[in-house]
This record gives C-alpha cells, sequence and structure tokens, in this order.
C-alpha cells in the first residue's frame, strides 16, 4: 500500500476486531461510531460474509469516505456503483461490494448502529434517483 503507515497503524480508543477477513477498528464518539474498515484484496461481501451474516445481501447502510483503494456496490436491483479513493461514500442497504485492485480499499465510516439509515435520512433500499 502506498499510503503512510499511519492510515493503517493503531487508533487511540478503538476496538479492534476482524469478522470474514477484514479489519474493523471501532471508536464510540457520543451517540456515533468512526470506524476504520479495511477490506483485503480480493474481498467480496457475498463470498466472505454472506454465511456469517445470514443474508443474502448486506443490510447496513454505509457512510464516509474511502481513504485508500477502490469498491464496488451492486445493488438487488443490478446498479452498480464504483469508489475510487478519495471520495465520499454513501451506500444504501440491499448491496453486495467487493474490493477491486490489488490493494486493499480503507473506509472511514460514520454509523449509529442500527439506527444509521434513519438519523441519517437514507433510503431503506437503493434508489438511482435518491443520492447524489
Amino acid at each position: 500500500m502506498n499510503q503512510p503507515d499511519s492510515l493503517l497503524g493503531p487508533m487511540k480508543g478503538a476496538t479492534r476486531r476482524e469478522v470474514g477477513g477484514v479489519q474493523v477498528d471501532v471508536v464510540p464518539t457520543g451517540a456515533a461510531r468512526v470506524k476504520r474498515i479495511v477490506y483485503p484484496v480480493g474481498f467480496r461481501w457475498s463470498t466472505h460474509l454472506q454465511k456469517i451474516v445470514g443474508t443474502p445481501l448486506c443490510m447496513h447502510a454505509h457512510v464516509g469516505f474511502l481513504a485508500h483503494g477502490q469498491i464496488n456496490i451492486q445493488y438487488a436491483d443490478g446498479v452498480v456503483e464504483s469508489f475510487v479513493a478519495p471520495q465520499a461514500v454513501a451506500i444504501e442497504p440491499g448491496h453486495d461490494g467487493w474490493v477491486v485492485g490489488d490493494e486493499p480499499a480503507v473506509l472511514i465510516e460514520f454509523d449509529f448502529e442500527g439506527e444509521t439509515v434513519e438519523r441519517l435520512q437514507l433510503p431503506l433500499t437503493h434508489s438511482p434517483s435518491a443520492l447524489p
């Protein structure tokens, strides 16, 4: 990875866990959480997390900043979105996602646990006209 080591270095106050090969660092910040999520090369949600989570698609919303790498998202309606760092990210529930290329993707995400969609007023499902 051609980014400074600080992008992947320890985060003060973070709790780290790994799920399906994905590294997740979480820092509570008042009513919200800040997460650093590192998706490894070759990662695909439907391959690595679907059986763990138990749903056909990822049903979480993701809002934040893609700091490194590239991810593609495919919604249930077939629409594919590409996110290439540096880029703001707003992903609605009901999607598959995968890392593109030969570098990991690093997403800095802001959420409210199970209330992210409601509190950030995101659509419950993908709507091509809902987000810029």
